[in-house]
């Protein structure tokens, strides 16, 4: 068994060695594939924007429970109308308002008809919750999200249904075709899930058949080749009806077990593979977005084969948190060098919290000024932003999964303006202080900052697809690095203790472009220093003319001087 691992620990640092080998080259085709091309005398800045190659690895997604966003129609419950009605408080199609987010990405969490709140047990692949509105009313989000610039995307659900879905009706009966659309088995297997859960469950008809989450979620049976085309159809009516631009594929890693094994078996990486080739086949820039909840080594297997474009990183995620928390500077530096490393440029899926997990100032003690630092970790490093709604407000909860899907603040007024009806379940408490209305007249709020950070990344090209290298910091409280592209550099500095940094020096080995240079303040105070760049590219230290206060976020842009 030692044996075995050990060879494993070996295989895996020739790849990471390899990969960081390619990085240079990997980050300049990254950059060329993002250089836009001229507008064409049709053409609108939205137009350009929808034709960029490899859209996602430069945008910045925002997550939406449909249900909790916003209610057009008094029933209560968000819906389609709803979110096109809030659409320019993501993004206006404007780059020059300062009133919206600018989001370029939206994922919507399941869509279909469910007879559960949260629509992660699908009975109708090929229609709209009707809570949330008709098909055709998806169709006009998707058009006016277009409009202004945003791509959308979807939560494909297709390790499992519902109980409730024709399939699995008719799967009750052994000489149906669709029997066999689900696992089945005559006598109970007696293994239990990855957690220790029960796992097969006794049907109506005699039989058992294997629901990994719950009884009313039988999973598929993906090894069954009509399956497989039954998906790639759905797949293909979501691309090509609807318009959609991708999917976040739900519960990933548990898509075919293998005997007990129930998570990332060679045959669910298999089955991406084939997958991934046949709706690139459709639309090459149609993305998928990998929910694969594991550590890091085993997330990043769906992105080396082609499998996805974009795979979350729970890891960093919960680190990010954690080191923000626990204020350290040090562990958060190693962890960030190390997965930005581990992960291709442009496929690491980097989040704070979702739908699944404690929100984000309920983790951070509602410390707003660590919420600050944690967004600004997640903003400015390497990766593919996804934001979960309410985030950038500092909506709290913890616990049952609905305390952290309540409904959006959207103003101080009865129900926090989220509707004029009675809410599916009530907005948080504090909606009278903590809502969008508010923050927007208030240029120091937590929601004034995500949006003037989210500007500043829409308008670096280091922010957005530079590669990450760890600056060394004479501060244990201080975490550093530097977004490198050709065409610019940027100095991330953040005080993550809360006592003011004083005569901090700043150096690095490796990465930068040579040169001497001047910072100039993205965010920040002008300071009045000239920092030198070796031929090898190491940074000459220097010390910060400046206290690093607390809680502030410094980003400086390189800006070259002449040569003497």
């Amino acid at each position: 068994m030692i044996s075995i691992q050990l060879k494993r620990i070996f295989v895996f640092l020739i790849v990471l060695f390899l990969i960081s080998s390619c990085a240079g080259l990997s980050d300049r085709a990254a950059e060329s594939a993002i250089t836009p091309l001229p507008l064409q005398s049709n053409q609108t800045p939205t137009d350009k924007v929808l034709e960029e190659v490899d859209w996602w690895k430069t945008a910045v997604f925002y997550q939406i429970f449909v249900r909790s966003f916003y209610d057009s129609d008094g029933d209560g419950i968000g819906d389609f109308r709803g979110l096109v009605q809030k659409l320019d408080y993501l993004n206006d199609g404007n780059p020059k308002t300062e009133n919206d987010l600018g989001i370029n990405a939206l994922w919507l969490m399941p869509i279909h008809p469910s007879p559960s709140y949260h629509g992660y047990d699908v009975t109708d692949y090929y229609q709209v919750n009707p809570d949330y509105g008709t098909l055709d009313d998806f169709k006009d989000l998707i058009d006016a999200a277009h409009q202004r610039g945003m791509r959308v995307i979807i939560d494909l659900v297709i390790n499992h249904t519902s109980t409730r879905h024709p399939w699995f009706q008719q799967a009750l009966d052994p000489q149906s075709p669709y029997h066999d659309y689900y696992i089945w088995q005559d006598e109970n297997p007696g293994y239990t899930g990855p957690e220790g859960q029960k796992v097969w469950h006794r049907a109506a008809n005699g039989k058992y058949y294997y629901a990994l989450f719950w009884d009313q979620m039988p999973d598929l049976n993906l090894e069954n080749p009509a399956v497989t085309q039954e998906i790639y159809q759905i797949a293909r009516f979501w691309l090509e009806e609807a318009g959609v631009d991708g999917f976040r594929i739900d519960a990933a890693k548990h898509l075919i077990e293998e005997g007990n094994d129930q998570e990332n078996t060679d045959s669910t990486h298999q089955w991406f593979a084939d997958f991934y080739r046949y709706y690139k086949s459709i639309n090459p820039q149609a993305i998928t977005v990998g929910e694969v909840w594991s550590n890091s080594f085993e997330a990043v297997r769906y992105l080396r084969n082609q499998e996805m474009d974009v795979v979350f990183n729970f890891d960093l995620a919960r680190s990010i948190l954690s080191n923000v928390n626990n204020r350290n500077a040090t562990s958060l530096n190693n962890t960030l060098t190390f997965e930005t490393r581990l992960f291709p440029p442009g496929s690491m899926g980097i989040f704070l919290s979702n739908h699944d997990q404690d929100r984000v100032m309920t983790v951070l003690m509602q410390d707003e000024s660590k919420a600050r630092i944690a967004a600004a970790v997640y903003l400015t490093s390497p990766g593919v932003p996804f934001v979960y709604y309410g985030e950038e407000i500092g909506l709290t909860g913890q616990g049952d999964h609905r305390n952290i899907r309540t409904p959006m603040h959207w103003s101080a007024e009865s129900k926090a303006g989220f509707t004029s009806g009675t809410p599916w379940l009530f907005p948080k408490p504090d909606y009278a202080e903590k809502n969008v209305q508010n923050q927007l007249q208030d240029s120091s709020s937590l929601l004034r900052f995500y949006m003037n950070l989210l500007r500043i990344r829409s308008q670096s090209e280091g922010l957005q697809s530079g590669q990450f290298y760890p600056v060394a910091c004479s501060s244990a409280a201080v975490l550093s690095y530097a977004r490198v592209t050709q065409n610019e550099q940027v100095l991330v500095i953040l005080n993550l203790s809360n006592q003011p940094q004083e005569k901090v020096t700043f150096r690095t080995l490796e990465g930068l472009l040579p040169g001497r240079y001047r910072l100039q303040p993205l965010t920040g105070k002008i300071v009045e220093v000239v920092v030198s760049v070796q031929q090898d590219g190491s940074l000459q230290e220097f010390e910060f003319p400046d206290t690093v206060p607390v809680g502030d976020v410094l980003i400086y842009q390189f800006e070259k001087l002449p040569e003497n």
